[in-house]
């Protein structure tokens, strides 16, 4: 095999791929682009509505299952349902966080919250859901549903877990050599290395039938099949240089990192902080922060509302059903569209929201990036991006700059980011002959392609992405930083390509997109730069 000794002529092999069940649940956060220092809620929420909205998890969280209850407008189903909920699922003291609230007039309000369920002997399933609060003649009261609870969660389904121990499992790299839990700590959780290890996952099953009808979650290693070594598309160099780099720069704080060929889909990386933890970079639901605008400005220049050199105003603050505004109230009059971008002014793209329909992003995600059709086949265990359809303006306009109820992780943006720059999306692959459904899109159009590879290129020689500028070759990019709250840390996006390989990162609890995923991918990217092995 070639050794790869120069980033921008690395030659890896093409090779099929294949699957196997991996572990994990999925992290949630609700993120900001960089200019933002707001909150996600079209507006304020009534606080004893968020109130009652707190309580109401806090006793579900702490086995007051009957307070829990009473605080709904159906107390009897309410604590019926809580109880059953968990019964052969093994959960005990799940972690429930309330999110930003989001006013429904005067009389109720929606407050998404994340969902941390520790499964015994096999993980944490994660997810995020929302409850709906309305005033009564009784005051507030949770509207009793069963989505409340799980998103999955029907009068026609529920949750069955299923559990085994795992047999041995080896695997091997791109080119046929044996990878290990201790050259790489990162893949012991995203492939399962070793063997005699819990394995299992909840399942949504028919009430009736017992049929089983699709995973909410798998935990535990892989199944190896054959016999054989489990035949990975990893790149051994690149995957040492993406596991040294996070574990230098986010010292200690939860991050993942992917990073695929552009011209094939196949992941030649993937890590994760902490190394042997939950498998973020595939399993994580996160919003991307700004790092969406690069679909988003694929959207408007496709649509020829835009080009590069249209005067869009960046101005300090614009409201549509809540005020938003960019960090230290930053303006650029007379701002360009390019402007806009490599400098990632939200207020611009809020003003932009008339150009597109209310549910066109959403279809555009799915024509041109093969996202929200048939589910992703890695190899592993992923999780699928969501791009809801807003439910109002005030939505609309923050899905344009990656908030609102947007939901994404590396594996998603590493794959926006190799679409963008080279017009075709190619489904990411890890492991070898994993069974995939064919997913149908379209070609982004060369005009488009070539604006966003030179509005990235920007990006890093004259933007938000200067982290990058030292590296060699033509390597362009996209920041992303967001909020969690208003008084706590932000978590920090990159996503980046070199021509040959697209790479997403964040890193929970950063400053910045730059300032934390931006020193990642750079020293990922020196390092491949440099002389290879031997």
């Amino acid at each position: 095999m070639t050794t790869h000794r120069v980033r921008r002529r690395r030659r890896w092999p093409a090779v099929a791929v294949t699957g196997a069940l991996v572990a994990g649940a999925a992290g949630w956060a609700v993120m900001y682009g960089p200019f933002t220092k707001g909150g996600d809620a079209p507006a304020v929420a009534d606080p004893e509505a968020v109130r009652t909205a707190q309580t109401f998890l806090r006793s579900w969280a702490a086995g007051d299952l009957a307070g829990a209850a009473r605080l709904t407008d159906s107390p009897a189903k309410a604590e019926l349902t809580l109880r059953n909920f968990t019964a052969g699922l093994e959960i005990a003291k799940p972690v429930l966080t309330a999110g930003a609230a989001r006013a429904e007039g005067e009389s109720g309000a929606t407050v998404p919250y994340t969902a941390k369920m520790p499964v015994a002997g096999l993980g944490t399933w994660s997810y995020g859901s929302e409850l709906g609060v309305s005033r009564t003649d009784a005051g507030w009261r949770v509207r009793w549903e069963l989505p409340l609870i799980h998103p999955q969660l029907t009068d026609k389904q529920k949750f069955k877990l299923v559990e085994e121990e795992s047999a041995e499992l080896a695997a091997v790299d791109r080119d046929g050599k044996a990878i290990s839990a201790s050259a790489h700590p990162s893949l012991a959780a995203v492939l399962g290395l070793g063997g005699g290890k819990p394995r299992g996952e909840v399942q949504v099953v028919d009430r009736i039938t017992g049929e089983v009808r699709s995973t909410a979650v798998r935990f535990g290693p892989a199944a190896g099949e054959g016999g054989g070594p489990l035949r990975t598309t990893i790149d051994a160099r690149a995957q040492r240089a993406a596991e040294k780099a996070l574990a230098r720069h986010t010292e200690g704080r939860n991050a993942g990192l992917v990073a695929l060929r552009i011209d094939s889909g196949e992941v030649v990386a993937v890590a994760n902080g902490p190394a042997g933890g939950f498998n973020r970079a595939f399993q994580g639901t996160y919003a991307p922060g700004s790092t969406w605008k690069v679909l988003t400005s694929a959207a408007l220049l496709e649509k020829g509302a835009v080009t590069p050199s249209t005067v869009v105003d960046c101005p300090k603050y614009l409201t549509v059903g809540k005020q938003f505004h960019n960090v230290e109230t930053s303006e650029i009059k007379g701002a360009t569209f390019r402007e806009d971008f490599i400098h990632s002014c939200n207020t611009a793209f809020v003003a932009l929201r008339g150009k597109l329909g209310n549910g066109e992003v959403t279809a555009f995600a799915k024509e041109f990036f093969g996202i929200g059709g048939p589910e992703w086949k890695t190899g592993v265990g992923s999780v699928d991006a969501k791009v809801p359809v807003p439910q109002d303006e005030t939505e609309k306009a923050a899905a344009l700059f990656g908030q609102g109820r947007l939901r994404t992780n590396p594996l998603t943006m590493a794959s926006v980011t190799a679409t963008a720059v080279s017009g075709t999306f190619r489904q990411p692959l890890l492991v070898r002959g994993t069974r995939q459904e064919r997913i149908e899109t379209k070609e982004l159009p060369e005009r488009v392609v070539g604006q966003l590879r030179s509005l990235m290129r920007d990006t890093v020689t004259d933007g938000s992405a200067k982290v990058l500028a030292g590296l060699g070759g033509e390597v362009g990019a996209k920041t992303g930083t967001a909020e969690v709250t208003e008084d706590g840390n932000n978590n920090g996006w990159l996503v980046a390509h070199d021509g040959e390989i697209a790479i997403a990162c964040v890193v929970e609890g950063a400053e910045s997109g730059s300032g934390s995923a931006g020193p990642v991918i750079r020293d990922m990217l020196a390092e491949l730069a440099g002389p290879g092995p031997g």
